[in-house]
C-alpha cells in the first residue's frame, strides 16, 4: 500500500507540474501584434463619449463645481456642462440673480453680466475685500468685494 500512495503522489506531482500555465512566446521582429479593425473602438466614438457625458468632460476647474457662499446670502454655483464650459447659477448682490455661461481660461471661469466681461478666479477670504470672508482659505473671487467661498 505504501507503494501504491509513492506512485499515486509521484504521478499526481507531474500532473501538476504539466498544468502550469503556459507564457505566450514573444512575437518576433517580423511579426506585429495589431488590434483587429472590427474591435477597435472609432476614434469619433470615443470622444463623442466624453463629450456627451459632463462628469467626464475636460474641464479645467472641475474642481470647483457645487456650491459657494458669500456675504448676505449671495452665493455662485457652478456645474460642469460640455467640455470646457460651465453654467453658473450666481446671486451677486441683493437685486441681481441669473445663470450665466462661463467657460475656461487661463486663470479661471471666463463670463459675461451685465454687458462686463467677469472672471471666477482663485483667492483667499482676505482676497475678497470682504470682513465676513477674512481668513476663509477656499475662495473663489470675481472683483473687489465680490467672493465666495467654501468653508
Amino acid at each position: 500500500m505504501t507503494k501504491t500512495m509513492v506512485l499515486a503522489g509521484a504521478a499526481a506531482m507531474a500532473l501538476l507540474a504539466g498544468c502550469q500555465k503556459a507564457e505566450a512566446p514573444a512575437p518576433t521582429q517580423t511579426e506585429t501584434t495589431e488590434v483587429p479593425v472590427e474591435t477597435a473602438m472609432p476614434a469619433d466614438t470615443a470622444d463623442t463619449a466624453a463629450e456627451s457625458d459632463p462628469a467626464t468632460a475636460p474641464h479645467r476647474f472641475a474642481s470647483w463645481a457645487g456650491k459657494w457662499t458669500g456675504v448676505e446670502g449671495m452665493y455662485v454655483t457652478i456645474t460642469p456642462t460640455e467640455p470646457e464650459h460651465y453654467k453658473l447659477e450666481m446671486q451677486s448682490d441683493l437685486d441681481t440673480k441669473g445663470t450665466y455661461d462661463g467657460w475656461d481660461s487661463e486663470h479661471g471661469i471666463k463670463f459675461k453680466r451685465g454687458g462686463e466681461d467677469l472672471s471666477l478666479h482663485r483667492g483667499n477670504g482676505d482676497d475678497t475685500g470682504l470682513k465676513y470672508l477674512a481668513g476663509k482659505k477656499e475662495c473663489l473671487i470675481v472683483k473687489s468685494g465680490e467672493g465666495y467661498c467654501r468653508d
